[in-house]
């Protein structure tokens, strides 16, 4: 994986644990709030730790925002601190920006500002929650649009020692099997004859419900 750089603003739980992941996914970044206590917190587990007012356009500037691949707003309470960071950051072009968002209107106003993507944390960790509660074979779900989603699943028990062909999923569930996960490894675009084995886990695309029937 190419190591790229990244500036997250506000390090409260979200900010902090998407600062901390990335840096454990090896990339760069550099984590900043006006939380003196919050930045010496994160500055063990990031690549730089600063504590500055990131509305102050001239301070922003300093960082050197060309330098970046992408930021990541995560000032949810303070709407007008979370937007003004943003205005500033497209202004000075930044590659890539992603803001989190307290409630629909705020995220409209991310949206209109040119916002690349809006995140709602609790929200979308809530979904994923409930999802594995009422759909215990799903374990990550990606939306393409209303109809298809391309999601990880647990093979079904019954699959394991016969082949994709002899299983016949496209035909019989209307899905298709991307890759295999398996052993640490993955399987990409697996042949017919590919046989399934017990503890597989797929990626599929399909309409979930048709995915969910899978393990019915």
């Amino acid at each position: 994986m190419r190591s790229n750089s990244y500036l997250v603003f506000g390090l409260g739980r979200f900010g902090s644990s998407l600062a901390r992941s990335l840096c454990e996914q090896g990339q760069q970044v550099m984590a900043i709030d006006t939380n003196e206590e919050l930045v010496q917190d994160i500055a063990p587990y990031v690549t730089e730790a600063i504590q500055l007012d990131a509305t102050d356009e001239v301070a922003l500037g300093s960082l050197g925002i060309n330098n970046f691949d992408g930021a990541v707003v995560s000032i949810g309470q303070n709407i007008r601190d979370s937007i003004l960071i943003c205005v500033l950051l497209k202004e000075m072009g930044i590659p890539l920006l992603i803001a989190k968002a307290s409630d629909e209107v705020h995220a409209k106003v991310l949206r209109k500002i040119g916002v690349d993507r809006v995140v709602f944390p609790e929200r979308d960790m809530g979904e994923r929650v409930a999802r594995s509660l009422t759909s215990p074979g799903v374990l990550e779900l990606m939306q393409l649009d209303n109809d298809f989603q391309i999601v990880e699943i647990r093979m079904p028990e019954k699959w394991a020692g016969s082949s994709l062909m002899e299983l016949k999923i496209r035909r019989r569930y209307g899905i298709s099997v991307l890759a295999i996960h398996r052993g640490g490894s993955y399987i990409v675009s697996p042949e017919a004859e590919q046989l399934l084995q017990e503890g597989d886990v797929l990626l599929v695309l399909g309409k979930l419900e048709d995915i969910e029937k899978l393990n019915a």
